[in-house]
């Protein structure tokens, strides 16, 4: 129970990390690698921003390697836990909300909306300044009420 506990609070606090990072480090010091995911410089399925990755990847994947070599200590589950977010962004942002790949393209879940919404909000600004709505799973309410006119609208 507690492993999946320490998996679980991971995850959530992963989301809080990941809206940290995005506002101050990917729209700061290191927009040059995020500013091409705003604007499409490019013709590539990859973009410089996907860099990214690496700040959660590299230390899921210590904490697992580490915490299995010290018999499955407390990180082990740190580590699953940031995996299991990273999944989570990658079904999410990548599938669900930029469509990278062409897959649950007509959803009228609710929450679907709002998130695709909010996001959009993100990306109407194409410079590092001015931003909003910088976190992936928690969103703010008013993208719900907006999901909600548009569902309405398409009925």
């Amino acid at each position: 129970m507690i492993p999946f506990l320490i998996i679980i609070i991971t995850f959530i606090l992963t989301e809080f990390s990941a809206w940290a990072n995005h506002k101050f480090i990917m729209h700061g010091l290191m927009w040059y690698f995020h500013a091409d995911h705003h604007k499409k410089d490019h013709k590539s399925i990859f973009e410089r921003n996907d860099i990214f990755f690496l700040i959660y990847a590299i230390p899921s994947w210590l904490c697992i390697m580490f915490g299995m070599m010290n018999g499955y200590a407390w990180y082990t589950w740190v580590g699953f836990g940031i995996a299991l977010y990273g999944l989570a962004y990658f079904f999410v942002h990548d599938i669900i909300i930029h469509q990278r790949f062409k897959l649950f393209t007509k959803s009228t879940n609710l929450y679907v909306l709002a998130l695709r919404r909010a996001h959009k909000m993100h990306h109407k600004h194409v410079g590092k300044y001015d931003g909003e709505s910088f976190g992936m799973l928690f969103i703010n309410p008013k993208y719900f009420k907006e999901a909600k006119k548009l569902k309405a609208s398409q009925n």
